[in-house]
């Protein structure tokens, strides 16, 4: 099948399989509501090795302030990719697009246990018929047949465990991209100095970018300006996807309409005191909690939903994003959930000099997604 973004769900633990080193180097491009974050990395010695990295606020470019969620044309993201690129320092014009994730939809779908992976190409498009409120025709399709764990059986030893088996639905993960979406960044290529062709759909970059190799179930949130991205991670394997309609931008307005003060100085304030709180103004903590309370709320949801489906406990959730970086957020989860919390640290995947360590340790979250396909286009 002729698929634009085929083996995007490919979570990339084992990032570089054999083969000779590239000497070229990629950029991975985020492109989000609120900024543009860059990452160029190369293959050297079988390793990932940082050269550059740098982000962009788009706020600006809408007439808006910088923090602000924005909608722009064509042209307006093209020429903050072109401007990105210069001031990062940017060499090089092979690169991979994140797919924002309210351009797609993530699910896993149940086929009978008789349907072969041959027939997947002819089955899975009619399946997701069911699940997607547009024409199968405006999207592109792309999918992952889920492993089935071995069955565990009691009783007789003699029991025919193939047989029992071959009972058991089979789960495919599948990812639907509106065609309208790649056809406006495969536009944008053609005006910038980068190309590739590699499109993903950013829930899968931030994953491949803060996951390791646990082996129990890891929740990802991804605490981004205008929505959080919440995903299920088991064996590697995609579970469950959600997307909650509130992020960091929320809390800046927030604070603007509550204490009467302008965007700007509301987004400061933000990021200097968070829930962390200002021994000046209470308020500031407690207007920040509201939205913070609510995107934790609906995580424990999926999480409630997850365990009674599955029978499984979540044993670990990565923060990731740049609303992960707001004051007292990683204190609050560990508060909030019944498990290890933790900052995802995507350029833990990467060599950089030791000297850069502290500062991409602190900024590493918001560069998730970047970092994530600069990763997959090396491989």
């Amino acid at each position: 099948m002729d698929n634009p973004f085929k083996t995007i769900l490919d979570t990339g633990l084992n990032l570089f399989k054999g083969g000779a080193d590239q000497s070229e180097s990629v950029v991975g491009i985020d492109i989000g509501t609120s900024s543009i974050k860059v990452v160029q990395l190369k293959k050297k010695k079988g390793k990932a090795v940082l050269e550059t990295y740098g982000a962009i606020a788009l706020g600006p470019y809408a007439g808006l302030d910088v923090g602000a969620v924005t909608n722009l044309p064509l042209e307006k993201v093209s020429q903050a990719i072109n401007d990105v690129l210069r001031e990062s320092n940017i060499t090089t014009n092979d690169g991979a697009f994140s797919i924002p994730s309210s351009a797609s939809l993530i699910f896993v779908a149940e086929l009978p246990p008789q349907v072969s992976e041959q027939d997947y190409a002819t089955v899975v498009p009619t399946e997701a018929r069911k699940y997607i409120p547009v024409p199968i025709s405006e999207v592109s399709l792309d999918w992952w047949a889920i492993p089935r764990p071995e069955p565990e059986f009691e009783g007789s030893a003699d029991l025919d465990v193939e047989k029992a088996s071959s009972r058991i639905k089979k789960e495919v993960l599948i990812a639907a991209i509106h065609n309208d979406a790649l056809t406006k960044f495969k536009d944008i290529l053609k005006t910038i100095p980068v190309h590739g062709g590699l499109f993903e759909i950013e829930v899968f970059s931030s994953v491949r970018a803060t996951f390791g190799h646990e082996l129990s179930s890891v929740l990802i949130m991804d605490f981004g300006a205008s929505k959080t991205k919440i995903s299920i991670v088991e064996h590697g394997i995609m579970r469950e996807f959600h997307i909650v309609n509130r992020g960091s931008a929320d809390i800046t307005v927030a604070l603007s309409k509550s204490l009467g003060i302008p965007f700007p100085k509301a987004e400061e304030t933000k990021r200097k005191w968070g829930l962390a709180g200002s021994p000046d103004d209470k308020n500031i903590a407690e207007i920040t909690r509201i939205s913070v309370d609510y995107i934790f709320s609906e995580t424990n949801s999926v999480i409630l939903n997850y365990e009674r489906k599955y029978n499984k406990s979540i044993n670990k959730i990565i923060l990731t994003g740049g609303g992960s970086l707001l004051r007292g957020i990683l204190d609050n989860a560990k508060a909030n959930f019944r498990c290890e919390v933790s900052l995802g640290n995507p350029f833990s995947k990467v060599e950089a000099p030791v000297f850069l360590g502290p500062v991409l340790e602190s900024t590493g979250p918001e560069f998730a997604v970047a970092v994530g396909l600069a990763l997959k286009k090396l491989q």
